[in-house]
């Protein structure tokens, strides 16, 4: 048993039978926190970044807000209804990349692809960075750890992926229920205080916002229209139930259309009440706090805090309640996207777009390398911008609306389709109906992906807008690798297996040892043409010393000493290969090469590694094979003492 399986085991769980694959489908119940607590989650900024930027032009402009946020909730009503459509065409998992390959082609399909890809480690490290951010505004003393807790946060949210969607789901539902429960109880609560006649301000009401130029004419709706972009960060995450029907419970796509309509309910009135709360209560924020008057390194609480606080006034329980489950469902969001990038991966890689390697399922039914790359990209993301939301939040949300316009424009495609093969009214008048909410998604999600690359882009968009042609570039490469193998390994029609007419085996050898002389067997059992020793030797003493000992113990197989006056191993070896493939060359040449075993790997350091670099030169070398034989230095076991027959 391996060293590490007993710890693997505790941190992962036993593994799962291929058979049992079905026991990990998803109630509705269960489906809700595991796919939707992003879209769920991003009520929590929304608003704030709405505000953030209209705070730039003054307090004169936050009015603007309402525009913003309505038109928010419209397009969110929209999008959502267009992916109900989706839902229930493609029960098989209707991702963008999947809508996009079969109505539009592998050029779109791979544009969504590398958008979607792109933008769950946006998600990611967005998620965990907001749900630090609301640790912090609770507690402002960890203000100066955000990068470690963001690295610790995202480390124990891939372990408890690697476990399994469905165990992991149970852990996740407490946060995103007890969120979904503290905002409505915040309402309630504040809705009894104002209906009494209570005046509630947020602790920045009397803070001035400086304006930080004048925004009339273009500036304006430029100012206006960013704000709107960034408020669209509360759409991030729709996509994914479209994206993992397969995990459903039957029947998967009513069941998926439904959570997802579910969600959106929860999304829009949370969003709503959070904006309405925050106009209410007067609300200011700003990227850098010294713009409020307040002192450099001053922690700025988070939009929703300053909401909680004023709300509950002398109830801190009930904030603190609140920021526990605001930065519980914040961080757990990521989780979207660690269901998303792994599945679309394995996707990928069943095309051949991505490495094989993505495909596999892990011993506990999971797509593990998926989850541990998305952990990788997210952890270097998270430490490149010092987890600093108002900077990584800048790359959000471009990846999100290329993936909504491709795959509502590739729905439209697909029901026009359908439309050509059926002839019934009923199912007609539901795909057109389908059809148009799909081309009103598709215009508007394009409308808006407009927007937010004009609005962004000198903000950090770029990186992103550089990022998705990049693996754009490097899954087409991928493709045409996988299609060269493919041609090179092909077998034509009558084709045999070929048997070169001689076999001739080099033996490589340092002493005359238990591992050579069991290579010996092994290269003898060969039945080959020839078989010769092949040593290398620095000095005439060390040559010397070896013959004497090949004559007495093996004297029937040749033994040829390479002299190497630079003391050099594997130089001499290669050189005298090619030799033999030169004088021979329809023969086979098979190199054998005894390998030590330790049994512990701190051992391994302990012995020279000539034979693991001799391995890797002859991989690359035609006409050659090579036959590693172990020899594992394993202690002897202990005498057994006789025991009588009876």
């Amino acid at each position: 048993m391996s060293v590490w399986n007993g710890p693997k085991r505790l941190l992962f769980g036993t593994p799962l039978d291929s058979a049992r694959l079905g026991e990990t489908l998803l109630p509705k119940r269960l489906a809700l926190p595991i796919f939707c607590s992003d879209p769920l989650s991003s009520v929590a900024y929304a608003t704030e970044e709405i505000l953030l930027i209209l705070a730039l032009g003054g307090v004169a402009l936050l009015h603007l807000a309402w525009y913003a946020a309505a038109a928010i909730v419209l397009l969110l009503v929209v999008v959502i209804a267009s992916y109900r459509q989706t839902c229930h065409a493609y029960p098989g998992g209707g991702g963008a990349y999947v809508v996009s390959a079969e109505n539009l082609g592998p050029t779109a399909a791979l544009t969504a692809a590398s958008a979607l890809l792109v933008d769950y480690v946006l998600t990611v490290a967005v998620s965990v960075v907001s749900g630090v951010a609301a640790i912090t505004s609770a507690v402002p003393a960890l203000d100066r750890y955000q990068v470690l807790l963001s690295v610790v946060f995202v480390t124990v949210l891939t372990l408890l992926n690697l476990r399994g969607v469905r165990e992991s789901g149970r852990l996740f539902a407490i946060p995103t229920y007890g969120f979904i429960a503290a905002i409505y109880l915040m309402f309630g609560y504040a809705a009894v205080r104002l209906a009494w006649g209570a005046t509630i301000r947020a602790e920045s009401a009397t803070l001035p916002i400086h304006a930080t130029g004048s925004f009339t004419g273009l500036a304006l709706v430029l100012l206006a229209m960013r704000a709107f972009a960034s408020g669209c960060t509360a759409l991030t995450g729709v996509e994914a139930i479209s994206n993992g029907v397969p995990a459903f419970q039957e029947p998967k796509a009513r069941n998926a259309a439904t959570t997802l309509a579910v969600m959106g309910l929860f999304s829009v009135t949370m969003f709503v009440g959070i904006t309405v709360l925050a106009m209410a209560y007067r609300v200011h924020v700003a990227a850098d706090p010294t713009e409020l008057g307040l002192a450099p390194g001053t922690a700025m609480p988070t939009a929703l805090a300053q909401i909680a606080r004023a709300t509950f006034g002398d109830a801190n329980l009930l904030f603190y309640l609140v920021q526990t489950f605001t930065a519980g469902v914040l961080i757990l969001a990521a989780n979207t996207a660690f269901n998303g990038f792994p599945m679309l991966a394995s996707i990928l890689a069943r095309d051949r777009y991505a490495p094989r390697q993505l495909h596999n399922r892990g011993d506990r039914l999971v797509y593990s390398n998926g989850v541990v790359l998305l952990a990788l990209a997210a952890i270097g993301l998270i430490v490149a911008f010092d987890a600093q939301l108002t900077r990584i939040i800048q790359l959000y949300i471009i990846g999100v609306f290329v993936s909504f316009t491709l795959s509502q424009a590739g729905m439209v495609r697909h029901w026009r389709t359908a439309l050509a093969t059926e002839s019934e009214p009923a199912p007609r008048r539901r795909m057109r109906r389908s059809q148009a909410i799909n081309a009103v998604g598709a215009t508007l999600t394009a409308l808006v992906l407009v927007i937010v690359l004009i609005t962004k882009f000198t903000h950090g968009a770029w990186l992103v807008i550089i990022a998705m042609p990049l693996l754009f570039a490097g899954m087409k490469g991928v493709r045409r690798h996988y299609d060269q193998v493919a041609k090179i390994v092909a077998v034509p029609d009558g084709a045999r297996p070929h048997v070169p007419p001689r076999n001739h085996v080099l033996v490589l050898v340092s002493s005359v040892h238990a591992p050579t002389l069991k290579a010996l067997g092994v290269a003898q059992a060969l039945h080959p043409t020839s078989v010769t020793a092949m040593s290398v030797a620095a000095d005439a003493a060390d040559a010397e010393a070896l013959r004497t000992q090949w004559d007495q113990h093996v004297p029937d197989v040749a033994l040829e000493i390479l002299h190497s006056p630079y003391r050099e191993v594997v130089g001499p070896v290669l050189a005298r290969i090619r030799q033999e493939t030169a004088a021979d060359p329809t023969a086979m040449v098979s190199v054998v090469i005894p390998e030590y075993v330790v049994d512990h790997w701190w051992e391994q350091p302990l012995h020279n590694q000539n034979a693991l670099r001799l391995k890797a030169r002859l991989l690359f070398a035609p006409e050659v094979t090579v036959i590693d034989v172990p020899f594992r230095l394993a202690a002897p076991a202990p005498p057994q003492a006789d025991v009588p027959v009876p």
